[in-house]
């Protein structure tokens, strides 16, 4: 069977939830344009979040990889359009690692862009009446990790499968411990992921009815 994995972290950074996971396993199972998507979790944390992903993708031979994560502070769901080559990370993750200024990779490329169609993903949410953005960083913490990891090892198959990242905003409930920091409800958010799937699984569709390039 046809599978798309989707990714989330554990919480970090001393919050009780992450609101990637909690979207991300509501679409465990849920079959989209006849691919069942496989939801995972990830742990925040270097090094072992890409070692879970890959093991991951070796088992369940996906045509899309969405990783999904927490950007608190953002007011709407952004894809992600470039991963670099770079651990920086402000804050020690749930290992107690501290990288600073460490390539992820070292010797590979300085950046790998999204094979997603981000923009289509971002126009079609916002259709929904969902606030989406297309964003210039993932940051240099675990999510920009995992994305420029990811991506790094999507090119190296020759089966040209897609991949990227999508950030979501706090849930309300995170969000009366951050006076002044927007949230998004869960619901919403399952929405935009789950329509994020469906416009990149008909895109690639399309381009294989024309014969087309899949980036």
């Amino acid at each position: 069977m046809r599978t798309v994995l989707i990714t989330a972290f554990e919480p970090f950074g001393g919050e009780q939830i992450n609101p990637s996971w909690e979207a991300v396993r509501q679409l465990h199972e849920r079959m989209v344009c006849g691919c069942k998507v496989m939801a995972r979790q990830l742990p925040c944390a270097f090094g072992d979040a890409l070692s879970a992903l890959y093991a991951e993708m070796e088992a369940l031979q996906p045509e899309l990889v969405i990783a999904v994560g927490q950007a608190g502070g953002r007011a709407d769901i952004t894809v992600e359009r470039i991963g670099i080559n770079i651990n920086d990370a402000r804050i020690a993750d749930n290992n107690g690692n501290q990288p600073i200024d460490e390539p992820i990779i070292p010797d590979g490329p300085a950046a790998y862009f999204a094979t997603l169609p981000i923009k289509a993903i971002v126009d079609g949410i916002r259709e929904a009446g969902i606030p989406a953005s297309v964003s210039q960083t993932a940051g240099t913490y675990v999510c920009n990790h995992v994305m420029y990891g990811l991506l790094h090892r999507l090119a190296q198959q020759s089966d040209k499968a897609r991949g990227g990242f999508i950030h979501v905003p706090y849930l309300p409930e995170q969000a009366v411990k951050h006076p002044g920091s927007p949230s998004m409800a869960a619901q919403t958010i399952i929405l935009a992921l789950e329509m994020a799937i469906t416009i990149a699984l008909r895109t690639e569709q399309d381009l294989r009815l024309v014969g087309g390039a899949t980036h």
